[in-house]
């Protein structure tokens, strides 16, 4: 049980001057992913490349000209259940793209490939812990697909055409885990659907002021 990923986001959780309310279902939350006894039970989600992952740090960038008005999330923080929850105007949808995987769309761009879905998603506030959800195109929520490693000569320096798959994310782990839509049709990373492991997305309401959001996940 990976206690780090829960207490990272109820660091989060605890009551702050100016935020909103964890119990609305447009509040701002946090997923955990739960499959007892699995390699993913408790990792984060988190937002990278375009793409949704379990564990391994988000990536995102703050401008310099808005100085201390924005953080950096190592978390994906998700509003309204549909959407990044971040400062950039116009902010950062989530969808299913045409291969099932989880997606975000680029910053100050709502272009979204065809063929992609945009829901249903569902966020349902919890006591502790709440519930997001995918139910679009016949899914059964969330999955999570391992993506196979190429060797390295070395894994103690990324090199400069690192990507967020080689960046030294979950580097004691074999594989990454990447998220899609618990889908019999995806095209998951290994080819084999059967791979992947369904997760329930447990998802806890954050009390988060806009100087603690990303400004963009990138």
């Amino acid at each position: 049980m990976k206690v780090s990923a829960v207490l990272s986001f109820a660091s989060l959780a605890a009551a702050l001057p100016g935020s909103r309310t964890t119990k609305s279902s447009n509040a701002p939350f946090g997923v955990t992913a739960a499959h007892s006894g699995s390699d993913i039970h408790f990792l984060p989600l988190t937002a990278s490349g375009g793409h949704f992952w379990l564990g391994g740090k988000s990536q995102t960038y703050c401008p310099s000209s808005v100085g201390a008005s924005c953080g950096k999330q190592d978390d994906a923080i998700i509003y309204g259940g549909n959407a990044l929850d971040v400062i950039v105007p116009g902010g950062q949808q989530i969808y299913v793209d045409g291969s099932g995987a989880l997606s975000f769309t680029v910053p100050h761009s709502g272009y979204i490939p065809a063929g992609s879905s945009t829901g249903p998603f569902k966020y349902t506030p919890g006591s502790s812990f709440g519930t997001w959800t995918y139910s679009g195109q016949g899914a059964s929520g969330f999955m999570a697909c391992p993506v196979p490693q190429a060797p390295s000569s070395s894994s103690a320096t990324p090199s400069a055409t690192a990507t967020p798959l080689t960046a030294g994310r979950r580097s004691a782990q074999p594989s990454q885990w990447q998220v899609y839509a618990a889908l019999q049709n995806a095209t998951v990373p290994s080819g084999q659907v059967s791979d992947c492991l369904g997760f329930d997305a447990l998802a806890m309401g954050l009390n988060v002021t806009s100087d603690q959001l990303a400004w963009e996940y990138i």
